[in-house]
């Protein structure tokens, strides 16, 4: 068998395991809401974060890549996740789940439009369709006119934006940074913002028996949903591993029906399509590309 060979099946179960906890952690948010605001839900997650990122560095003996070199960016990026996290956190809240998972899968768009301001990225015609379809897509699910412009839409569609700019930064810092130095300064980092901004009205609600379950089940499936799409990504190509990331759409849809008696909104899932088209026509472009520039490349081999 050519290991070389994109393991479809394999991809698929690893974005099952994506979805699965991409959608556990909508939930376990909306249900922490209740007690704990959202820095406080950030700070504890880091917390969990750092216990883990630690045990997985230890095992693995790599506590020497762990470094300070750039700190600064690293502080700029996690700012950056900070702020997206939180107001992810604070959409899932107020509006349908779908709603916040489509306007979430705009990041690509915004990481295509800021690229070549912050990465110096040429702006390809594909990318400015792309960009264009996205658009059209965000439009058709917050419906301006038609549908009150919700803060909850807002805040969803402003943290995919920040996402886009943790994804450049991300970019920059794995030129210099292996992934446990990044995933380390990222729990660091993120748990000194969430502790300060949790503790600025001089109250920092303590886990209970009800809530120590669900802020460990947001830690523990951060880190799983970014483990799961990255191990897809390492044996299949993109083109394949994007349609799979979307079934989260319909599967947070039918969740929040289930428990949340949310509707099946049709202009969310129709606007999702679209900016779905969007962006898959730019990952289907750049893989032809990158095919195209492999020296001997043969695909049929």
């Amino acid at each position: 068998m050519d290991s070389s060979k994109p393991q479809i099946g394999k991809a698929a179960l690893w974005m099952t395991g994506a979805i699965a906890s991409f959608s556990s952690m909508a939930i376990a948010g909306r249900e922490l809401s209740v007690t704990h605001d959202t820095f406080e839900i950030m700070f504890y997650r880091s917390l969990v974060g750092i216990v883990v990122v630690s045990l997985v560095l230890t095992l693995s003996g790599t506590w020497h890549h762990v470094t300070t070199k750039r700190i600064g960016l690293h502080c700029v990026r996690n700012v950056m996740h900070f702020t997206g996290q939180n107001l992810w956190f604070y959409a899932v809240t107020v509006i349908p789940l779908a709603q916040v998972f489509a306007l979430e899968f705009t990041q690509p768009i915004w990481v295509i439009l800021l690229s070549p301001l912050l990465l110096g990225e040429r702006l390809t015609t594909v990318r400015v369709m792309s960009a264009l379809i996205g658009f059209a897509g965000i439009l058709i699910v917050a419906r301006p006119g038609a549908a009150p412009l919700s803060t909850g839409l807002i805040t969803a569609a402003l943290s995919a934006v920040f996402f886009a700019l943790t994804t450049i930064s991300t970019k920059k810092l794995t030129q210099f940074a292996s992934i446990g130095c990044i995933m380390f300064w990222l729990t660091i980092i993120q748990a000194i913002l969430g502790l300060v901004a949790s503790g600025i009205d001089g109250q920092i609600a303590l886990p209970s028996a009800q809530t120590a379950p669900f802020l460990l089940l947001v830690g523990l499936a951060g880190l799983l949903a970014h483990y799961c799409i990255t191990n897809a990504l390492a044996i299949a190509p993109a083109t394949v591993v994007v349609p799979f990331d979307f079934a989260r759409l319909p599967t947070i849809a039918i969740v929040g029906m289930i428990l949340y008696q949310e509707p099946l909104d049709q202009w969310t899932l129709l606007g999702a399509a679209v900016i779905f088209s969007g962006i898959f026509m730019n990952v289907h472009a750049e893989n032809r590309n990158r095919l195209a520039t492999l020296p001997g490349d043969q695909p049929n081999k």
